[in-house]
């Protein structure tokens, strides 16, 4: 019970000392509070204030009589409980409210970091819509993400979208705003050193595909980052069993394009039935053509041993 009276004229909630002030307690208002969820305690402070007592917890609370009457009262510590709860819930431990907002709290996530978020954020996490991130950790891995491709994280796009960065390439010092999927993916170039693909070095590459229906396919290509090629653009299902299978390095991707044309050439000439139908892997691999039957996969491995032997030797 967080109410106590001390006096006849004093009524202290949760340590607070409220005067009690005299006077009826009109039948309509102990029905209003009966059919609301509560009981009046008392008359505090003025004519316009109540002491109400929760029916659900037992707290008790101040209410203005306006309030009764005419909304449906809520009660603190009923609040604070289900707050809890929701963070529970959630995986957070509830702190405290947000002294600056009443719809926000601060509580602190798995991680050990203090988050501020939105009390039907917090509901939603709840209920698995959404899931907890920490601006703290999740800044941590963006900065990792831009280490791991020879860049530094250094501030968030000025004209605020919420999917670019600045971030300053490591080797030459010059800053650039990236979009952070092309962070990830690695997809983008430096606009001060940099080089497009035609001169850029790049690979030819194979890849083994296993689709839904248990078909294994083949694909050959080329491609500056074939893992990223792989993971970011041609891989809908994170779940499908895919791998590269053999990769070429080549001087340039003028080389590697020319290269893989050619091989194509030689394929479909030596194979032309080996090509898959493109129905077969739509919705699966994000790519219109170039895909062959698994069975032709020692044959694709063939011809890059003999790109390979033949980029060494020039």
């Amino acid at each position: 019970m967080n109410t106590q009276i001390i006096s006849p004229t004093t009524l202290i909630i949760d340590a607070i000392p409220h005067p009690v002030f005299p006077g009826a307690i009109l039948p309509k208002w102990a029905a209003a509070a009966e059919a609301k969820g509560f009981d009046i305690v008392g008359r505090i402070i003025d004519r316009l204030h109540l002491a109400l007592r929760c029916r659900r917890c037992g707290a008790t609370q101040k209410v203005r009589l306006f309030t009764l009457m005419s909304a449906q009262p809520l009660c603190q510590s009923c609040l604070l409980a289900d707050w809890r709860k929701d963070a529970n819930a959630a995986g957070l431990t509830f702190l405290r409210r947000d002294p600056a907002h009443r719809h926000y709290a601060f509580y602190l996530a798995p991680c050990g970091h203090e988050v501020r978020r939105q009390f039907e954020l917090v509901k939603r996490m709840a209920a698995g819509v959404v899931s907890v991130r920490c601006e703290t950790c999740h800044a941590a891995t963006e900065a990792e993400e831009a280490e791991a491709r020879g860049w530094h994280l250094t501030s968030a796009d000025p004209s605020g979208n919420p999917n670019y960065r600045i971030y300053t390439h490591t080797a030459c010092g010059h800053d650039q705003r990236i979009a952070r999927a092309n962070m990830q993916s690695g997809r983008f170039s430096c606009g001060c050193c940099g080089k497009d693909w035609p001169g850029a070095a790049s690979y030819v590459y194979a890849m083994g595909f296993t689709l839904a229906s248990g078909r294994e396919v083949v694909k050959l290509g080329f491609s500056r980052d074939p893992e990223s090629r792989l993971t970011y653009q041609l891989r809908r299902d994170n779940e499908m069993p895919c791998k590269i299978l053999r990769v070429v390095p080549m001087a340039t991707g003028h080389a590697a394009l020319c290269a893989e044309k050619a091989m194509h050439r030689e394929l479909k000439q030596a194979h032309p039935a080996a090509a898959v139908d493109p129905a077969a892997w739509r919705g699966q691999i994000r790519v219109k053509t170039e895909i062959y039957d698994g069975s032709l996969t020692p044959v694709i491995l063939g011809l890059l041993d003999v790109l390979e032997a033949s980029a060494t030797a020039a």
